[in-house]
C-alpha cells in the first residue's frame, strides 16, 4: 500500500497503523508524559531508568517520544545505541562514535578514561548529564551491563556522569535480577511498565491515532470500539488488525471501514485468532 494511494483515497497525512509514522503522529499516554518530565529531571544528576513491558505494549514507542522530548532540550546531548547485542569492544567503538571521541578499543583503559573526561565536560559546560537510550537492553551481555554501570559513576560512585534509558521486554528486569547485576539494579531511580490496556484505552489510543493522521472519520466508532476489543490489550495487535482491513478498504475502494467489513473479513473465529498469533510472533 502507498502513501499516495492513502492520501488521494482517505485523506491522509500518514498511515496511521504501521510503525514508522512520525514522531507527531505517536499517541502519548498520561503515564508516558509522565515518565518523560521525569526523566526529564534526571539529567541534572544522571542516573538509570528503565522501560519494561511485554512484546506490542508500546514500549519502543515511548521511548521514540522520550527521544524527542530530551532532544528538544538546548545543549543536552542525546546519542541512542544501535547494537545492543555488542560485544565490550564493539560497545566501547560504537560510545566513541556517538560522543564523538577517538581512542583505541584495544586500549580498554584509556577508553573508560576518555570517555568520562569527554562526559565530565560536558556536564562542565551545560549542567546536563548526557543522555543514552539502549533499546532491546535485555539482549545485552553481562559483562557490557556491568561497565556500563562503572563508566557512568565518578568519585566513588557517588556521582553520576551520565543518564541512561534501558528499554526491553520481561527478560530485562530478569537479567538485572541476577547477583552480577543487582548493583546495577539498585541504581534505577525511574521506571516506566507498559501493560495490555483495557479496551477503553486502546480505542482512545486508536481514534487519536487516526484523527492524528488526518481522517478521524476512516473508521466507525462501533468498529474502533469492536477492533479494540478484539485486540487482547495489545496495540500492536490492534494496529496489525487495522491494517489488514485498511487494505482490504483500498482495494475495494470503500470510503471508511465499518463493522461490515470486519465481520465479513472475521467471519471464521480461527482468522482472528491466527492474526493474534502471528502480531506475537513479530
Amino acid at each position: 500500500m502507498t502513501n499516495k494511494s492513502l492520501l488521494s483515497q482517505y485523506g491522509l497525512k500518514w498511515n496511521p497503523f504501521t510503525k514508522e509514522i512520525p514522531i507527531e503522529g505517536l499517541v502519548q499516554s498520561p503515564r508516558i508524559a509522565e515518565f518523560c518530565w521525569r526523566v526529564e529531571n534526571l539529567v541534572m544528576d544522571g542516573g538509570f531508568a528503565m522501560i519494561t513491558g511485554e512484546p506490542g505494549t508500546g514500549k519502543s514507542a515511548a521511548l521514540r517520544l522520550l527521544f524527542d522530548k530530551l532532544s528538544g532540550l538546548r545543549e543536552l546531548n542525546v546519542q541512542a545505541l544501535e547494537r545492543a547485542q555488542s560485544n565490550l569492544a564493539d560497545f566501547y567503538r560504537e560510545l566513541g562514535i556517538l560522543f564523538s571521541v577517538d581512542f583505541k578499543v584495544t586500549n580498554r583503559f584509556n577508553a573508560f578514561k576518555v570517555l568520562r573526561e569527554k562526559w565530565q565536560s560536558h556536564i562542565e559546560s551545560t549542567l546536563f548529564r548526557p543522555v543514552l537510550l539502549i533499546d532491546e537492553a535485555q539482549d545485552m551481555h553481562q559483562i557490557v551491563l556491568s561497565e556500563l554501570r562503572s563508566i557512568s559513576s565518578a568519585h566513588f560512585d557517588s556521582r553520576s556522569i551520565i543518564t541512561v534509558i534501558l528499554c526491553g521486554d520481561s527478560r530485562l528486569p530478569e537479567k538485572l535480577g541476577t547477583s552480577e547485576l543487582l548493583p546495577l539494579k539498585s541504581r534505577i531511580r525511574n521506571r516506566l511498565i507498559t501493560e495490555p490496556l483495557p479496551p477503553k484505552d486502546l480505542s482512545e489510543i486508536l481514534f487519536e491515532s487516526i484523527r492524528k493522521a488526518g481522517n478521524p472519520n476512516l473508521i466507525s466508532k462501533e468498529m474502533i470500539h469492536t477492533i479494540a476489543e478484539h485486540s487482547m490489550g495489545n496495540l500492536r495487535v490492534m494496529m496489525n488488525m487495522s491494517m489488514e482491513l485498511l487494505e482490504i478498504a483500498l482495494k475495494r475502494e470503500l470510503p471508511s471501514i465499518d463493522e461490515k467489513l470486519f465481520l465479513e473479513f472475521y467471519s471464521q473465529p480461527k482468522r482472528i485468532q491466527g492474526e493474534r498469533t502471528r502480531s506475537k510472533n513479530k
